[in-house]
């Protein structure tokens, strides 16, 4: 690839980090060089992931140049003081009654004390390390991703010190605008803080990219030059068009951590209910759940009727994941409730719609998910408050399944392959060399 070009991507979520944050620059990584460009990723040494997956080693591309320096983080600390500190590490925590002194005192020291999160100490080493490095290597296009948002920080010293650098600022979530941030009992000066550090990553950055249309929107009101590239499946790692099967169980899947703050109480509401009133759905549901969800969550479900309809296989390699996407009827998607995050299009929404079961999805109206399932009609969207329309939407799902009717999605979904999206980057790419 001698005549390539090239473009460094500053990552902290990379093999064998697992969970969505990882997926999205692998792929673009993988899929980059067919289009003249040569990713070159630049990680941590020593970094503290909150889930692991060995297996998504084998998907980094064999002749991929990757530079790691160390990483110092204060979590290892955290920790110490409190088990739940590790929620922290995956932008978790216990909200409202379920907060300990501990736990306050703890959301109070990383909103206030860390700013914009605890990976901060990364942001000089890697800017004065980077500036020699891109110097030398010639490299003159760079991409940060976050969060953690502090990543954003190393493109934003870059960019002073090397003004004719090509910069883009890749938002895989939103910074002060996203669900958990009011949450992080902020004082009036950080909040500030926070603020103007977002309002000059947009700023500088030569682009900046989204994962959903609403993000984008609100990026460009914040002064931002924005681009909505979302996340997607890859077709290699999906069995196309999955034929319809008929599975032993009448099974509604959820694929990935779940937190308090997505928690979709009229759902189990509605799956209580349903159990309830019709003895053969309570002897033919599954409620399955692949990864990690909050005890609490999981706690209030084992001590309902739904009890011994739960199979929860923990944390899965993410190739076990797909498959147990496939082997289900129904996927369950969540998202967080207010409205400030109807821009949120979670990844696995891309490979559930690869599988092509039916989708249901938890969040607030007129979300992009929303958007994306009646533009695919691969499932029905519901917002927090909705509870008899859940009912009858499973309730019909399940008297098809009984009837020996395949439950599966027609959905157009070339557009959503990662291959076609690193196009559109490649694009944006050589339009910042113009």
């Amino acid at each position: 690839m001698e005549n390539s070009k090239k473009v460094l991507i500053v990552t902290y979520y990379w093999p064998p980090a697992g969970g969505p944050g990882v997926q999205r620059w692998l792929k673009f990584a993988k899929y980059l060089p067919e289009f003249g460009w040569e990713p070159i990723i630049y990680t941590p040494e020593n970094p503290s992931y909150p889930l692991m997956d060995e297996t998504l080693i084998k998907e980094v591309p064999k002749h991929l140049k990757i530079v790691k320096t160390n990483i110092w983080e204060p979590y290892q600390i955290a920790e110490k003081f409190s088990k739940s500190n590790k929620k922290f590490k995956g932008g978790q925590f216990d909200v409202g009654k379920n907060q300990s002194f501990v736990s306050k005192l703890s959301i109070f020291i990383r909103g206030n004390f860390f700013i914009p999160d605890a990976r901060k100490f990364w942001v000089k080493p890697s800017i004065k390390f980077l500036k020699n490095y891109l110097t030398e290597n010639h490299i003159d296009t760079i991409v940060t991703t976050g969060p953690p948002h502090s990543l954003h920080l190393i493109g934003l010293g870059l960019k002073k010190e090397l003004p004719n650098l090509k910069w883009i600022a890749d938002f895989r979530d939103p910074w002060t605008e996203i669900s958990y941030y009011k949450h992080l009992k902020l004082t009036s000066g950080s909040d500030k803080k926070h603020r103007e550090l977002e309002k000059s990553v947009f700023e500088n950055a030569d682009l900046t990219l989204a994962t959903s249309y609403t993000d984008a929107e609100n990026f460009m009101k914040n002064g931002a030059n924005a681009f909505c590239i979302t996340n997607g499946f890859d077709k290699q790692e999906t069995i196309e068009g999955s034929n319809p099967f008929l599975s032993a169980k009448f099974t509604l899947s959820y694929v990935g951590v779940m937190e308090q703050l997505r928690n979709p109480e009229n759902l189990w509401n509605a799956l209580t209910l349903l159990c309830e009133k019709h003895q053969d759905f309570s002897n033919d549901f599954e409620l399955k759940f692949v990864g990690r969800v909050d005890d609490k969550i999981l706690n209030d479900i084992e001590n309902s009727v739904l009890k011994n309809n739960i199979k929860n296989l923990g944390y899965l390699a993410h190739n076990e994941s797909v498959k147990e996407m496939e082997n289900s009827d129904l996927l369950l998607i969540t998202n967080f409730p207010n409205e400030s995050s109807k821009g949120i299009i979670p990844g696995k929404l891309f490979e559930y719609l690869a599988t092509g079961r039916q989708i249901i999805s938890f969040g607030p109206k007129y979300a992009d998910v929303e958007t994306i399932l009646e533009k695919t009609k691969a499932g029905k969207h519901f917002d927090y408050s909705e509870s008899g329309e859940i009912s009858d939407f499973i309730l019909s799902l399940y008297q098809d399944w009984k009837s020996g009717k395949a439950i599966q999605n027609s959905a157009s979904i070339n557009e959503f392959s990662r291959k076609e999206l690193t196009q559109k980057l490649s694009m944006k790419l050589e339009s910042l060399r113009v």
